[in-house]
């Protein structure tokens, strides 16, 4: 068995969850939003964001600023670009693996944060391509935009791991032949590279 491909799911491994429950969480609570209201409106609205065929202006357009606020939407999307921050252990490791490996993003993301986040973090130092839902018009874990992933990085199932802090999605990834490893720590995240044969 030859790994020839490591695909990497970004929130919640390289970095914290971008738009999660959490941060939605957090930025309700602290700009004092109707939390039942946005959580009705975030759920018609993010499949679309995250398939890249709504923008993040739209999406807030939507979900928040459909009635008139204190605060402005530049004010909140600099709240929630500032809730990405990197982890720091996972992300060294992969700068180092980037060195040996090809390296791949496939992750769940709507085009403005993602394109921030590659941005802030210098992601593109070391992963090729972005096999991102905003780009490719799917979200995991559909098992469709897995094997896409492998056609356009030219690999078979059985050369490529893929690396996701959710079961569900390692679990799609292991549907398709892929090789899954489920992030808990980096140090653990080394180990099972390593008897893959990525090191």
């Amino acid at each position: 068995m030859t790994i020839r491909a490591v695909f990497w799911d970004i929130g919640g491994v390289l970095l914290t969850n971008g738009w999660d429950r959490e941060q939605r969480a957090g930025l309700v609570a602290r700009f004092g939003l109707d939390a039942e209201d946005f959580a009705e409106r975030h759920k018609l609205a993010v499949p679309e964001l995250e398939r890249g065929r709504m923008s993040l202006a739209e999406y807030l357009d939507q979900t928040i600023f459909h009635t008139p606020r204190a605060f402005t939407p530049e004010e909140f999307r600099a709240a929630m670009e500032a809730e990405s921050q990197p982890q720091a252990e996972a992300l060294a490791l992969a700068r180092d693996l980037g060195q040996r490996h090809r390296m791949y993003a496939l992750n769940n993301e709507g085009r403005d944060l993602n394109e921030y986040r590659v941005r802030t973090y210098g992601l593109d130092g070391f992963l090729l391509a972005f096999f991102t839902s905003c780009y490719l018009g799917l979200l995991k874990p559909n098992p469709a935009m897995y094997r896409l992933a492998l056609d356009l990085a030219h690999v078979r199932p059985d050369e490529a791991v893929m690396i996701d802090d959710r079961p569900q999605n390692a679990e799609a990834a292991r549907s398709v032949g892929m090789h899954a490893v489920r992030y808990e720590n980096a140090a653990q995240l080394r180990e099972e590279l390593a008897a893959l044969g990525v090191e």
